[in-house]
């Protein structure tokens, strides 16, 4: 029993090490502060919002239908091969050690700052009330979830702001993939789109936080030199870059 005792412990040792710090302090920063409070229910903002929402349900089935749901998926290794085409080239976590922890870390900061700023805000998510089609399941977890601001909107923001840091020559690519993974949101039905411009604000803000920070400027520094003295490795799958293509506006 103590032999199983002390492996139960060093398994979760282990696991409490592999996770990595975030860069900032708690409450370092505090989106909830910078944001402007979501839209009220009967303003116009709000009108906006919901007509957002009714027009994006019409592209169910559609290749932008198509590139939002496979937006959903996240993690590391998710973002890395979301952002390959506009970057015009794989990124392999695996032959970019450097980059793969410096976006687990900054990952940390995302949910970090996106969790307070939800909770302060509390607002409901657009498929509640209605049995309009999603590109993700219906659970009790996402129902009771909040909306603002979004949290992969703030986090492929984030993720972009870096990536255009270490490439600028794909700089411009890269970016507007950013924005169009927060709008993907809007179009699978779970965020107001309130919520993804909350969310790009919100990483900005979180960026240049982070640059403040010497750990993420020294790992930032550590991922660029990982970039320029990696192999190129495979190019990103065409078929997967021309369907990217064929959904964006």
């Amino acid at each position: 029993m103590r032999v199983a005792l002390a492996l139960c412990l060093g398994l979760a040792a282990g696991a409490a090490a592999a996770e990595p710090a975030p860069y900032l302090k708690a409450g370092a920063l505090d989106a909830a502060a910078i944001l402007l409070p979501p839209p009220k229910p009967g303003s116009a903002a709000h009108a906006a919002d919901a007509a957002a929402y009714a027009a994006t349900r019409g592209l169910v089935g559609s290749p932008r239908w198509s590139l939002a749901t496979a937006d959903v998926a996240s993690g590391v290794a998710a973002l890395l091969d979301d952002f390959s085409c506009a970057a015009g080239r794989r990124l392999d976590p695996a032959r970019l050690p450097a980059l793969a922890g410096l976006l687990a870390r900054t990952r940390r900061d995302v949910g970090a700052v996106v969790r307070d700023a939800k909770v302060r805000f509390a607002r409901p998510r657009p498929h509640l009330g209605n049995d309009a089609s999603l590109c993700v399941d219906r659970t009790e977890a996402l129902d009771r979830s909040f909306a603002y601001p979004s949290g992969h909107a703030t986090e492929g923001w984030t993720v972009a702001l870096v990536l255009a840091a270490l490439m600028p020559e794909r700089a411009a690519a890269i970016l507007r993939r950013g924005r169009i993974y927060g709008e993907s949101r809007i179009v699978c039905g779970v965020h107001w789109a309130s919520d993804v411009e909350a969310g790009r604000l919100a990483g900005s803000a979180l960026f240049a936080a982070l640059v403040g920070d010497p750990a993420f400027r020294a790992d930032l520094d550590r991922a660029r030199r990982d970039i320029a003295a990696a192999p190129a490795g495979p190019a990103p799958e065409p078929a997967a870059c021309a369907r990217e293509a064929a959904a964006l506006p």
